[in-house]
């Protein structure tokens, strides 16, 4: 996979608005020249080489942005990453291709075309442009990629018609030496072919040979596999600064879809992200997303990102998305019903707390767990939601009758009126002849004695009422 417009592209994919006349400069002074231009750029007349000063000339809106040779690494590892899902078997080739072994996946998806179909969509919604070539050798694959051939070649036989007619530039020799086989009247690769390699050897040098052996599979061609970071961070330059919150969703979706296949080729699912809206004058906006199960799903990262960007107020305009993971959990496949669909229960109540979480703030969504401690009003807790607890028969701190305590607590215990020495409550309370004895506290100064009842009145209506064992006054305590 060759990446023509990476310089330019690092900085466009932040963007929908492609028909901006954007330019990437490298150099100094007025020796400052066009590395890549977009395409709005090249209808206005800028070329790669020409002085900035007068690409300016010709577009007076012109943007320009100085090469970060950085970030493309960044981008290209991030990329390499990405592409795990397809083969293990990844290399890169500096400055701007990827080598991709599909050797053991064709089968898997079915032929070459499903894999280049998959890689070009997926390429096209992180906001690359690639050209894709498949040849037996890994040099022969890049030189094709390189000169714009997207070949599907899978036999040695035809690799010799393919890269026969590329021209002596794919060598990348130094200008001395291209000049000097041009000289011979060589032009493409076929021409060297045909001169006597000890020839070639002594004019040129030896290099030349083991290039093209290479190239056509008379030599081993080993590369180094790339070996993706523990966790993922992604950063993403703004073609110019952004101060709405639905304009920095575009460009965070595609690192969200970055985050995605890595993910996905590590087997792994997000349980925390961290996002930071970064500005050139040292103001920055974080913003975390921490997850109630592990996902890998970049439409609902996105979606969980869009309701927690509604609630934010920025800083400063950004300039720069910084996307981190902060944790992260294997992500087993689950056996999921054949016709209830891809998500099962879990996944589903999963998604929607985070939803809720993302909307209304962390600590606004919470789950409720149960806590060792016979007073009533301590022996629950906040938690996070899905945490398990030990049902009640089975708390470590006494035996609790089924049914004799009920879910609805009041905020406080009311004091209830007496008559005849019964409790009330819209009327006269009937007590069940069984009480339980609550007598606990003493070590936080909160001590409790208490005789529980449960109370009906004539309405039929059901109540949960104590009777304190030293004022002999009954209070009202929970609803069944």
């Amino acid at each position: 996979m060759h990446l023509p417009d990476l310089p330019l592209e690092i900085y466009s994919r932040g963007t929908p608005r492609a028909d901006e006349p954007l330019v990437i400069s490298e150099g100094q002074g007025r020796g400052q020249q066009v590395v890549a231009a977009s395409e709005r750029a090249y209808r206005l007349g800028v070329r790669p080489g020409m002085r900035v000063s007068e690409a300016h000339a010709l577009a007076g809106a012109l943007r320009v942005k100085a090469r970060d040779a950085a970030a493309e690494r960044e981008a290209l590892a991030r990329l390499a990453a990405w592409s795990g899902r397809y083969t293990s078997c990844v290399s890169l080739v500096h400055p701007d291709a990827l080598l991709l072994e599909i050797a053991g996946s064709r089968k898997v998806y079915g032929g070459f075309d499903p894999i280049v179909h998959g890689l070009r969509q997926g390429l096209r919604e992180l906001g690359y442009t690639a050209r894709v070539s498949i040849a037996p050798t890994p040099l022969g694959a890049t030189w094709l990629a390189r000169a714009g051939r997207e070949t599907r070649i899978s036999a040695y036989s035809a690799l010799f018609s393919a890269l026969g007619e590329l021209p002596l530039t794919c060598l990348d020799l130094d200008p001395e030496r291209e000049m000097l086989l041009k000289g011979l009247g060589l032009v493409t690769l076929v021409d060297c072919l045909r001169l006597p390699r000890d020839g070639i050897a002594r004019r040129v040098g030896p290099k030349i040979l083991q290039l093209l052996d290479r190239a056509f599979g008379r030599l081993p061609d080993p590369r180094a596999p790339f070996v993706p970071p523990e966790y993922f961070r992604a950063r993403l330059g703004l073609p110019a600064p952004i101060a709405t919150r639905e304009a920095l969703l575009f460009p965070l979706h595609r690192l969200l879809l970055e985050l995605g296949g890595f993910l996905v080729a590590r087997g792994m699912g997000a349980t925390a992200l961290r996002i930071v809206f970064h500005s050139t004058r040292s103001q920055s906006t974080p913003v975390s997303l921490r997850l109630v199960a592990p996902s890998r799903d970049a439409a609902h990262l996105t979606g969980l990102a869009r309701e927690r960007l509604e609630r934010l107020t920025l800083a400063a305009p950004a300039e720069e998305i910084i996307l981190e993971v902060d944790s992260m959990r294997p992500l087993a496949p689950q056996a999921v019903d054949f016709f209830a669909g891809a998500k099962t229960a879990e996944t589903r109540r999963a998604e929607m707390v985070e939803q809720l979480q993302a909307r209304l703030g962390r600590d606004a969504v919470c789950g409720v767990a149960s806590h060792p401690e016979h007073r009533p009003e301590c022996a629950w807790r906040h938690a996070e939601p899905g945490t398990l607890t030990l049902p009640r028969d089975r708390m470590p701190f006494g035996v609790v009758r089924h049914g004799s305590r009920p879910l609805w607590l009041l905020p406080a215990p009311v004091a209830l009126s007496e008559r005849d020495g019964r409790p009330c409550w819209n009327g006269a309370l009937a007590l069940e002849p069984e009480r339980e004895r609550i007598e606990s506290g003493w070590w936080d100064d909160e001590q409790v004695a208490r005789d529980y009842f449960v109370a009906r009145n004539s309405s039929g209506q059901c109540f949960w009422v104590f009777r304190e064992l030293h004022t002999r006054r009954w209070f009202l305590h929970g609803v069944f």
